[in-house]
């Protein structure tokens, strides 16, 4: 398969640049896959330190045979160590990346903000890519990654075409940097970097590559605390696979750099499908645009039924055209299906007649799909087809199928393509190259001097070779353009193709064909040799981590008894607060317009003994246009603000801020980098810590910096998907929704009965917390010995009588009136609270 990319000589030069294709690489077939199908660069991860741990994996020993192939065919290697690092592992990571850097790899994935500074002391130029595990949704992001030294952002997947085009406008020159967005795949339901989802249910961590995939599991939706029957919805939060093929040339003339393919962990059959079809479709898009196509774009049948096969939930074009809730999951079911090939309309002699939408042939695998997809579905391989007019007749194969169980009325899906399949297999399969990439060849030379030929690629690789034989006076058959094109052109089984040939021949000259040819690979061999090259990024010699290790000592005055911090997220909840004596407190309610009472309540409690602090929360997610919220939460005037993300960070530099546990703190050389760099007063340490690594970060900077939260129900989908709008509306957003939010109090109801509480925030964006609160009491008295002054404890919708009773608790913990093991016990016999104790500990049902 050739790339059509075969510029002409009277090209102008194009409008947009053409963004880079991206694809995924699980292990070697699907590397493999992705060059043969016209993927400009792919990301794999190695066996440590990547967000899909459950995927094969490339090992660092396989880095220099695997950069060597990318390269000779012109493709980009890209290294996921997209995870967060802990303190114990920093020193293998600096390890590891100094074999990625040596190894000449493009460019390493990052969400470590320590990670970013570790790389960036080590070697000055070696690229660093911001994962979408950062959440970067706006110019601020973009910026604050800029300041770590990335040269590229991989945005939020939240992200619309609009909002990508006003990050664009709103960077400066000066500190704008490439955008990558996902164009297909899978959609998380929740945030990137900010799911605690597996974590909370079962002790796997999304940030460490262990997701569980809570969101495509079935909920059941209790509003008021009755059950709403919403038939054969149940799968409340798996969105449809991202489909972007649609939207290609928006993506492109929003000026997006990169277009990324998801699926680490599935097939090189899936790789190699959905590559070249986005492959193809890009180059007509950039055709398109740059005039040389005058068709407009458009996508067909066949292109989306590959993409259908190669895997679909049902596919959608995501965020990319704004919120709509409607469509982003339609919630019938959670796992692949394939294309959909009609309703079952009779059953007879053995046979299932069907109403096709979609061709089927003999082998094609099916499912029958009778709306409860949670229950074992019948499925088989389809033996023969019999076309009846409008329907068909399928057979299977006898004790394939219990035909009892299929019903008129049944969906039917084609699951498997084997011939399909077949023909992806083949176009990865051989040894010689099947995806060619243009080479542009100028030819000069007069008679009785040797020709000389400049050949130039993509990737600015340039080789010159000269014959060995001077050129003669052509008598017949003159090396015309066309003869050169002819010679130079037969370039089967190299990665290059002829793009275009320059004749500066001046004269009707002539070469034997045999030294044409030895020419010609003297060029393949020079080039691919250039190519395999691996790249030379500087290093800084006598750079290692320990220069960046903060100090574990800071002089400090006095601390007195350990701090109970409560956040509280109703009036009445911070009234109990202010009743039981807490001094500081935290806010975050849903209408940010309630700030300002709520500090007039806290200013009105100082006039009695007790001196309060309020500190309150903006939203965890801020994207373009919504900075009004922000000054909506700064016209409270509290004592501080509880920074979440890249935009507060920026937009209340000149106040009072406490780093919270969604800028996922995990190691020193961040925590170091938000304290000592940008000012904060102290951090939450990130949930994804259990109590070993806690007491690591402990240890490995001053214990003051930090506050611990140890009472919560953990925050587990953050999520752009309102449920809220999607199931108690008809609406597709916040304008036409009627913010059922703001009359109903919603849970979702797991498999094994736990009902999750559901909250709006002010951007209408959702939380699930876990519905079993969590508690590191019986670590807080070793906490306290190694130095920790501030402990949070958070409620979500308990009455202020629940408040009171359980801040009294914990204040008797911190004054060692009671034990932690007694603290949660007595709580567990009051129902108040669960029997997990989440990342600080092991889970436990005592």
């Amino acid at each position: 398969m050739k790339a059509d990319r075969k510029p002409t000589p009277e090209m102008t030069l194009p409008t947009f640049n053409r963004p880079e294709l991206l694809a995924p690489a699980g292990y070697w077939d699907c590397a493999k896959a992705a060059v043969e199908n016209g993927a400009d660069a792919i990301y794999f991860g190695l066996d440590r330190f990547n967000a899909r741990m459950r995927a094969q994996n490339f090992t660092e020993a396989d880095l220099p045979k695997l950069m060597e192939f990318l390269h000779r065919r012109g493709v980009k290697g890209y290294v996921t160590l997209n995870t967060l690092i802990f303190p114990q592992e920093l020193r293998e990571a600096e390890q590891y990346l100094r074999t990625i850097i040596t190894a000449g790899v493009d460019a390493v994935i990052v969400q470590d903000i320590g990670i970013c500074r570790l790389i960036r002391h080590l070697s000055p130029n070696f690229p660093i890519h911001a994962s979408t595990q950062m959440t970067i949704t706006s110019a601020a992001g973009v910026e604050f990654a800029k300041s770590l030294g990335c040269q590229l952002v991989v945005l939020a997947r939240e992200c619309s075409l609009k909002e990508i085009e006003k990050i664009q406008r709103q960077l400066p020159e000066q500190t704008s940097l490439p955008l990558e967005v996902f164009v297909h795949g899978a959609l998380c339901v929740a945030y990137s970097g900010q799911c605690l989802t597996s974590e909370a249910l079962g002790g796997r961590s999304a940030n460490r590559g262990e997701c569980a995939q809570a969101c495509r599991m079935p909920y059941e939706l209790i509003s008021d605390g009755k059950s709403v029957n919403l038939g054969n919805r149940k799968y409340l939060l798996s969105p449809q696979d991202l489909a972007g093929l649609e939207v290609l040339p928006e993506l492109v003339k929003a000026g997006v750099s990169c277009l990324k393919i998801e699926g680490r962990l599935k097939t090189p059959e899936y790789v190699a499908n959905v590559t070249r079809v986005y492959r193809e479709a890009l180059d007509r898009v950039m055709a398109q645009l740059d005039g040389e196509d005058k068709e407009k774009f458009s996508t067909s049948f066949q292109e989306h039924y590959n993409l259908e096969m190669a895997f679909s939930r049902g596919q959608y074009t995501g965020w990319f055209g704004g919120v709509n809730n409607q469509e982003l999951v339609h919630a019938r079911f959670g796992k692949k299906r394939g294309v959909y090939l009609g309703e079952v309309t009779r059953i007879s002699n053995e046979k299932v007649i069907v109403r096709l939408q979609a061709p089927v042939k003999p082998g094609d695998g099916v499912v029958f799909d009778c709306g409860h997809p949670e229950a074992q579905e019948q499925g088989g391989r389809v033996y023969a087809v019999e076309d009846k007019g409008k329907e068909v007749l399928l057979t299977f194969g006898r004790r394939d199928l219990n035909l009892r169980r299929i019903h008129v009325g049944d969906k039917i899906w084609k699951t498997s393509d084997p011939e399909l399949d077949k023909q992806l297999r083949q176009s990865f399969a051989g040894e010689n190259p099947q995806f060619q990439r243009p080479i542009y060849i100028e030819v000069y030379g007069e008679v009785g001097q040797f020709l000389s030929a400049i050949a130039r690629d993509e990737l600015g690789h340039i080789v010159q070779v000269e014959s060995t034989i001077p050129l003669e006076e052509a008598h017949t058959k003159p090396l015309t353009t066309e003869r050169l094109q002819e010679q130079f052109g037969r370039l089967g089984n190299t990665p290059f193709c002829l793009g275009t040939l320059t004749n500066h021949l001046n004269s009707a000259v002539t070469l034997p064909v045999s030294e044409l040819n030895r020419l010609r690979r003297e060029i393949v061999a020079q080039l691919e040799e250039l190519r395999s090259q691996p790249k030379r990024w500087l290093f800084n010699s006598h750079a290692s981590l320990q220069d960046l290790l903060p100090s574990t000592v800071e002089v400090q005055a006095t601390l007195n008894s350990p701090s109970l911090i409560v956040l509280v997220r109703n009036f009445k909840q911070l009234q109990a607060a202010l009743e039981a004596g807490i001094e500081t407190l935290y806010c975050e309610f849903e209408d940010p317009r309630a700030y300002r009472e709520a500090v007039q309540i806290v200013r009105q409690a100082n006039k009695g003994n007790t001196q309060h602090s309020i500190w309150v929360a903006p939203p965890r997610i801020t994207k373009p246009g919504e900075n009004w919220i922000l000054q909506q939460v700064r016209s409270c005037e509290a004592d501080g603000y509880l920074i979440r993300n890249y935009d507060h960070l920026q937009f209340f530099a000149n106040e009072r801020c406490i780093g919270d546990f969604s800028l996922n703190v995990a190691n020193p050389l961040t925590a170091d980098y938000f304290k000592n760099q940008l000012g904060l007063e102290r951090v939450s340490a990130s949930y994804d810590l259990n109590i070993t690594q806690l007491e690591d970060l402990l240890t490995s900077c001053p214990p003051q910096w930090f506050e611990v939260t140890i009472h919560q129900h953990m925050p587990m989908f953050h999520m752009e998907h309102c449920v809220f709008c999607a199931f108690l509306s008809q609406g597709t957003d916040y304008t036409n929704c009627g913010r059922p939010c703001e009359k109903h109090e919603v849970k979702l109801r797991d498999r094994v009965g736990t009902e999750h509480i559901l909250q709006a925030d002010a951007g209408c964006r959702n939380t699930v917390f876990n519905g079993t609160g969590q508690t590191g009491a019986e670590y807080v008295q070793h906490l306290i010995e190694l130095g920790v002054h501030n402990f949070r404890i958070e409620f979500v919708n308990e009455t202020h009588e629940k408040v009171m009773q359980t801040i009294h608790r914990y204040q008797q913990l911190l004054q060692g009136e009671m034990t932690g093991s007694q603290l949660w016990r007595e709580l567990k016999l009051q129902n108040q609270l669960g029997v997990t104790r989440g990342p600080m500990g092991v889970n436990a049902t005592r």
